[in-house]
């Protein structure tokens, strides 16, 4: 049975006459009557009585003017669901991030930018580091990666989201603890270094070792570890100096002091990375408000 068979029949249920429901619906009445005929053969059951004078409901028909208005406002709820789901405004979006962006201001305006654009898409979070957020991208298990610098494969696109330097990070009772002017990486290589160990899977190890090899500097790690907290941690308790993203200024530990780097090349991006082809209708959204958001906070 066509859809169109039960608009028509609504119309002239609800109109009571053939004339004023074949000019409701745009088309003259001989094709509507021959279509109400064809759906009443079709049920093998009368609708409608006619006469010259009048239209009336059968029994039959009050039931089925019930359940055409029921089947016809089901689909139409469907047709703008199924729409809103095309266009990116209900559905999900699985977001990975590393540990240090929700420090930023950058991503939680993104996130309260989209939440307020597109309320009804399930927005869900997962923190991860950034080698680990690849293989879900690729699989479809992540929409969006937000993470540091890392080598991706050719099915993955990538963009800078945030550009940040990067800051020493000392014990405020060790020997460079008494100023707050930059330091140079050549000052800070011939101190002890905590740093992330490769199997923590961070894309600022990289960057750590591209920095001082550029210098032909081999700082001298006395500690390898998993995550931030602990590095700042190694720090306040006084074994050693590290450099991490400015973000984590924001951790505020006793006996730990941030001092900038004079270096022109010692900053740390973070890059928004999703699927280069085929990308769903929400990631595609968020996408282009991650890029109108940073072309209008990029000063010109």
């Amino acid at each position: 049975m066509e859809l169109r068979y039960l608009r028509y029949f609504v119309a002239v249920a609800e109109e009571l006459h053939f004339s004023r429901a074949a000019q409701r619906l745009g088309i003259s009445q001989p094709p509507l009557s021959q279509q109400i005929r064809a759906l009443e053969a079709e049920l093998d059951t009368r609708l409608l009585t006619r006469t010259n004078r009048r239209v009336e409901l059968t029994e039959a028909g009050l039931l089925f003017l019930e359940e055409a208005r029921e089947i016809l406002a089901r689909t139409e709820r469907a047709s703008r669901r199924v729409s809103r789901v095309g266009r990116g405004e209900t559905g999900q979006l699985r977001v990975g991030f590393t540990t240090s962006v929700p420090l930023t201001a950058t991503l939680p305006q993104i996130l309260l930018r989209y939440r307020q654009r597109y309320p009804d898409v399930d927005l869900r979070m997962h923190e991860l580091n950034s080698r680990r957020q690849i293989e879900p991208l690729l699989e479809g298990d992540l929409d969006i990666g937000i993470m540091r610098p890392a080598t991706l494969p050719d099915g993955l696109d990538a963009f800078t989201l945030i550009r940040e330097p990067l800051m020493a990070v000392v014990n405020d009772q060790g020997p460079l603890g008494g100023h707050s002017s930059p330091l140079t990486l050549d000052e800070l290589a011939i101190h002890p270094f905590i740093y992330f160990s490769p199997a923590a899977g961070t894309g600022l190890l990289d960057q750590f070792n591209a920095l001082f090899a550029r210098r032909g500097l081999t700082p001298r790690l006395v500690q390898e570890v998993g995550g931030p907290n602990t590095i700042i941690s190694l720090v306040a308790g006084g074994l050693g100096v590290s450099i991490l993203p400015a973000s984590f200024r924001h951790i505020r530990i006793d006996n730990v002091r941030y001092r900038p780097i004079s270096d022109d090349d010692a900053v740390s991006e973070v890059w928004l990375t999703h699927l280069r082809h085929q990308p769903t209708p929400q990631t595609q959204r968020f996408v282009d408000l991650v890029r109108e958001y940073r072309d209008r906070e990029t000063p010109a």
